[in-house]
């Protein structure tokens, strides 16, 4: 059996007396488009933050590509191939598109030149669709923009596993079919997302978090029969409803 590129084993996360994440165990194969979802608050930013280094967990083993990166920096998830995007998105505003994509490239620690970095800038803009806006300051760009100009910079650092963190909220930003068209080119996707709609069309596989718990992990048929994620989650109502769209589908 081949290595996850991702694993978490019984992690945990405490703030004060709060326990924001629970003793979490789950592994990414490479290629997998998988979802993570759960109501506000359930944890799933906090997951994120405590894989890619912003935040150290206080319990439980975080593995990547079989190494131990429990207590890695957020400098050391990038330059390993773990990149995210934020769902409050906050640019370089005195920047232009292009540099803020450049500084991406500089950041995941494998382009020699800032040359080098905004030849391959320009390329992830162009796959986002903003080439034409490449000159323009960051701070110019639509919401929807600047939540390319995010993808566009986690994609300049050549991650491995791509965590989209909310690409939805706000603004249809950014569509299925370029999430798909990135894990076509080999990247593995972790999308946070708390539009069922979008999850059920994309995801391969579904983790489910409830107040820090890992209460369910199984493909999208499965999630929406799941009494557990209903009660907690979807409601009976709008289950049915979900299961009625697949079967259309």
């Amino acid at each position: 059996m081949s290595t996850p590129l991702l694993s978490l084993e019984q992690v945990s996360k405490n703030f004060g007396g709060n326990r924001a994440v629970s003793d979490v165990t789950f592994s990414l194969k490479e290629g997998e488009i998988v979802g993570l979802i759960g109501p506000n608050g359930a944890g799933k930013t906090t997951l994120v933050n405590l894989i890619t280094g912003v935040q150290r967990a206080s319990g439980g083993t975080i593995r990547f590509g079989g190494l131990d990166v429990t207590d890695q920096r957020p400098f050391q998830a990038a330059r390993r191939g773990l990149a995210r995007t934020f769902q409050i998105v906050q640019p370089f505003p005195a920047m232009t598109v292009l540099e803020n994509v450049a500084a991406g490239a500089l950041f995941g620690g494998e382009r020699a030149s800032r040359a080098e970095a905004t030849e391959v800038a320009r390329g992830q803009l162009e796959f986002v669709g903003l080439a034409g806006f490449a000159d323009r300051p960051a701070s110019a760009l639509t919401l929807a923009g600047r939540k390319r100009l995010e993808l566009a910079k986690s994609l300049a650092m050549n991650p491995k596993l791509l965590m989209l963190d909310e690409v939805s909220a706000s603004a249809p930003s950014i569509s299925l079919a370029l999430i798909r068209k990135v894990a076509e080119r080999g990247v593995t996707i972790l999308v946070i997302e708390h539009l069922m709609k979008v999850v059920m069309s994309l995801a391969q596989r579904l983790l489910v978090l409830h107040h820090g718990e890992l209460i369910a992990d199984g493909v999208p048929s499965e999630i929406v029969d799941d009494p557990r994620v209903i009660e907690a989650y979807l409601g009976g109502k709008f289950a049915r409803r979900l299961k009625e769209t697949q079967q259309h589908d």
